[in-house]
């Protein structure tokens, strides 16, 4: 997928997919809006007001303001001047791939002493299928130290990372279908 080779020597590898009730352009705008106080991360609202309760819950609708991402665009991923994703690639309708160093406090990165770091991209593909109907994976790769950090991560982003990122692809799924209960095949 793309950003495999951002990451050489990755820590984890996740992906997951849904088939979904909706071309490919009926998805990719929701895809265009991602982001903290933008159209959000499309997980369920109560991921967004436990872990996230400063952020504006997920669009319902699309909004105003935003044409479309391009490659170097910041997308915002926490409060102002904390965490975010550059984008890296950017296909229509077919790919956007996220990347970022950004998600750890920036004195852990600069403190000599401990030097940590988080090295990750999200990777969000679209293929089309017969019958207006989508294959959308999602995965994310991430280069995590020192030894310290990465069992945290391990142990506690991965196992949060299969709820939200099986949320969110729903969350896509319902806001890109119409007609559908879940929209998720």
């Amino acid at each position: 997928m793309a950003g495999d080779a951002a990451i050489e020597h990755p820590a984890l590898i996740t992906t997951h997919a849904a088939t979904i009730d909706a071309p490919p352009e009926a998805i990719w705008p929701w895809m265009m809006q991602v982001g903290w106080h933008q159209g959000g991360w499309y997980t369920p609202q109560w991921v967004d007001r436990l872990l996230f309760p400063a952020n504006w819950p997920s669009a319902d609708h699309l909004l105003e303001g935003y044409p479309g991402l391009q490659i170097g665009d910041q997308v915002p991923d926490g409060p102002p001047d904390t965490a975010y994703f550059v984008v890296e690639e950017v296909v229509p309708a077919r790919i956007l791939l996220l990347h970022s160093r950004t998600h750890v406090p920036p004195a852990w990165r600069d403190d000599p002493r401990i030097r940590a770091w988080i090295d990750w991209t999200w990777s969000f593909e679209l293929t089309p299928l017969d019958g207006d109907r989508t294959r959308m994976r999602f995965r994310t790769r991430a280069d995590v130290g020192p030894c310290w950090l990465k069992a945290a991560y391990l142990t506690l982003i991965v196992p949060a990372d299969f709820y939200m990122s099986r949320g969110m692809l729903r969350g896509i799924a319902a806001r890109a279908t119409t007609g559908t209960r879940s929209g998720v095949g």
